[in-house]
């Protein structure tokens, strides 16, 4: 039952993850579906909007390929895939495909959900605390923000629990504790349909209803006013031990229809000048830091350097929603347009700062990490879609030479990074062995796996650019015979 339940679940939230990809695809069996290697890579694609090498056909190589190459992203992440294999999931294994969906829908879906709660609640940064006043809105502001910093020493299971404990408190005797039987009664989902869009529901009303009428009312009013996809059905909660993950999967979608609705104006410029505080805080240490390390060795510049950027990724994770709105310019009030400036400002220090730290490395690993750089960018490049042929396949050749160019040089490149001794005559490390590492991971994963399959795009655009050339000339050539003179110059031409 609990395996039937989360294939229904994940096959459903899929669809409507799916749903935004181009073109649209759609799962008529997970198990079968996920075989081939590309529903993870289109899953993984719209989810982390980053573009992932993939091999385009279905042949049994194609097809491991891919799975590869999905796994190998996951764990760019820092996912844990336990006794998840490729040759499991090429077989559909039940409960290997299951696991891998929720450890994709747990990480994509409930914690990046889960992190944003902090915003809810006003968090000011550490770096802040001067900015605040000492009115009872800012002891009351002080309190909440005490108490979601405890929060966040909570794993996201517990974070999206409290977060549905609070919607359901505000309607009396409504009660949540678990992601089991607490919602097999309907009460708690129409409980928080009713916080979040008042009006909706009538709670006495549903108090005398059975369970499966108030699950079957919840799950109407979700999709049809909330927009909700519809993953879960009355007979899979209304059991005695509801599947956890099912009932999870589900709830996190009303958190991420909380996070879409319209703030007040007071509550966003509340959240603007806390994000502008903590800019200029962060734009101040970023200052101080590069005058103490002026004379410091390039082993302590990066060292310094990776202490800011552990501490700037921790505190940014509150402010991400307000300083990442994608509202366009016009929509912008003035302070949010301050803040999307300093917040632009901040981040190109930063990145000024990597790049002269890059140019810093110590002999002949500069010269990789421009190699790398170089290489990268070719590979993050769109391929050229030109409506002239001719031209295009001009761009096909230059792009091969100088891709090949580059390649040429794998080798000697590879050999240096792996023999390079990582200690200066006093035998003090040149370079974080954690750059090494990042360095030798870019040379492995992201340029060897993915060279063949570079060559064979740029080379099926080339070929395609002249298919095209031939078939424009053909059409041109395809006239009635006329004179002996016009034929001899139409067979000359072709």
């Amino acid at each position: 039952q609990r395996e039937f339940t989360q294939k229904k679940t994940f096959t459903s939230w899929i669809n409507s993850i799916l749903a935004k990809h181009t073109p649209p695809y759609v799962v008529s069996d997970l198990y079968t579906d996920i075989q081939q290697g590309h529903l993870l890579l289109d899953l993984l694609e719209v989810l982390s909007g980053q573009h992932l090498p993939r091999e385009k056909g279905f042949n049994t190589f194609q097809c491991r390929s891919n799975i590869e190459n999905a796994l190998t992203f996951l764990k760019s992440r820092s996912l844990k895939l336990i006794n998840i294999h490729v040759a499991d999931i090429i077989e559909g294994k039940p409960s290997i495909v299951l696991g891998l969906i929720w450890t994709i829908i747990f990480h994509f879906h409930i914690e990046e959900l889960a992190r944003t709660l902090a915003c809810t609640y006003n968090q000011p940064s550490l770096d802040c605390s001067s900015a605040v006043d000492s009115s009872p809105k800012a002891s009351r502001s002080a309190k909440k923000s005490a108490k979601i910093k405890e929060r966040w020493k909570m794993s996201a299971t517990k974070a999206l629990l409290l977060w549905a404990k609070e919607q359901c408190s505000l309607h009396g005797s409504v009660s949540v504790t678990d992601f089991k039987s607490s919602w097999r009664s309907g009460l708690a989902f129409l409980a928080i349909i009713q916080t979040l869009r008042p009006g909706l529901v009538d709670l006495e009303k549903a108090k005398a209803r059975s369970n499966k009428e108030n699950l079957k009312e919840a799950f109407r009013i979700a999709e049809l006013e909330l927009n909700i996809p519809r993953l879960l059905e009355p007979e899979d909660v209304d059991i005695v031990n509801p599947d956890e993950k099912s009932i999870m999967t589900y709830v996190a979608q009303f958190l991420q229809y909380s996070k879409n609705l319209p703030e007040s104006e007071e509550d966003m410029q509340e959240k603007v000048r806390e994000a502008m505080g903590w800019l200029a805080a962060q734009e101040k240490k970023l200052a101080k830091l590069l005058v103490e390390t002026e004379n410091e060795t390039y082993y302590q510049k990066c060292k310094e350097m990776m202490s800011f950027m552990e501490t700037f990724n921790q505190e940014k994770t509150p402010f991400l929603p307000v300083l990442t709105s994608k509202r366009g310019e016009a929509e912008l009030s003035e302070g949010q347009q301050q803040m999307r400036e300093e917040w632009d400002k901040v981040i190109s220090q930063i990145n000024e700062w990597k790049v002269k730290l890059d140019q810093m490395l110590p002999s002949p690993l500069d010269s990789i990490e421009a190699w790398l750089q170089e290489v990268e960018r070719l590979q993050a490049e769109d391929l050229p879609d030109l409506q002239d042929p001719f031209k295009a396949m001009s761009v096909f050749r230059e792009i091969i030479v100088i891709f090949k160019g580059l390649m040429d040089c794998f080798d000697s490149h590879l050999d240096t990074l792996q023999s390079f001794k990582n200690e200066d005559e006093k035998n003090m490390p040149l370079v974080l062995p954690e750059k090494l590492e990042e360095m030798k991971r870019r040379l492995f994963s992201n340029i060897r796996s993915t060279n063949p399959s570079t060559f064979l795009e740029y080379h099926y655009g080339l070929c395609s650019a002249i298919a095209n050339e031939v078939k424009l000339k053909l059409n041109i050539w395809d006239v009635k015979y006329g004179a002996k003179e016009s034929v001899e110059s139409l067979l000359e031409n072709w």
